[in-house]
């Protein structure tokens, strides 16, 4: 996930890509989201239902993250009218990861409910969440690439803000045992 974020931030960058951005600042997240996880089975938090709490909330709460820089960038990007340029290799990230993440994901959630853990179940989300938002993403790419439909990827910037703050929620409701 840091090889993946790292390379789309510097593509995004490069690209002045809105989308890819958001997919790059996912990307760290994720990251965290993980660490959060492995944080909440080390050490005496194995059996602690307190620790579970908290991993599911700290969980719930970075999908949040990622929503405000996202949406402001892109409103601000369609109110600009900056156009992003080609970027084979955020086409080739996104691919990328469109095969992998919907794998790494199903089999954290699978291991999640085996552990009995939401913070497991919802980490395995983002990582789903990561796979739809390559998808958009590469959508955006192609468009603008193949026909100039350069204000796709803002929008596809706001839509995965609006993903990320409705999954979010949805962890956070988790919480309560559904």
């Amino acid at each position: 996930m840091t090889v993946e974020g790292a390379v789309a931030i510097i593509a995004a960058a490069a690209a002045g890509s809105v989308a890819l951005l958001a997919f790059g600042i996912d990307s760290a997240i994720e990251a965290c989201a993980a660490l959060i996880v492995i944080w909440r089975f080390s050490g005496s938090r194995l059996a602690s239902e307190t620790a579970e709490r908290r991993a599911q909330r700290l969980v719930a709460v970075s999908f949040f993250l990622l929503a405000p820089y996202v949406a402001q960038d892109a409103i601000r990007t369609l109110i600009a009218g900056e156009h992003p340029s080609t970027s084979r290799v955020g086409i080739a990230l996104a691919l990328a990861s469109i095969v992998v993440m919907p794998l790494l994901g199903r089999a954290k959630q699978r291991l999640g409910r085996e552990l009995d853990s939401r913070a497991t179940v919802g980490e395995g989300a983002q990582n789903l969440l990561c796979a739809y938002m390559a998808a958009g993403v590469l959508v955006g790419l192609l468009a603008n690439t193949v026909l100039g439909a350069w204000w796709l990827d803002p929008l596809i910037g706001l839509a995965i803000a609006a993903l990320a703050v409705h999954e979010g929620i949805e962890a956070l409701e988790g919480e309560d045992g559904d």
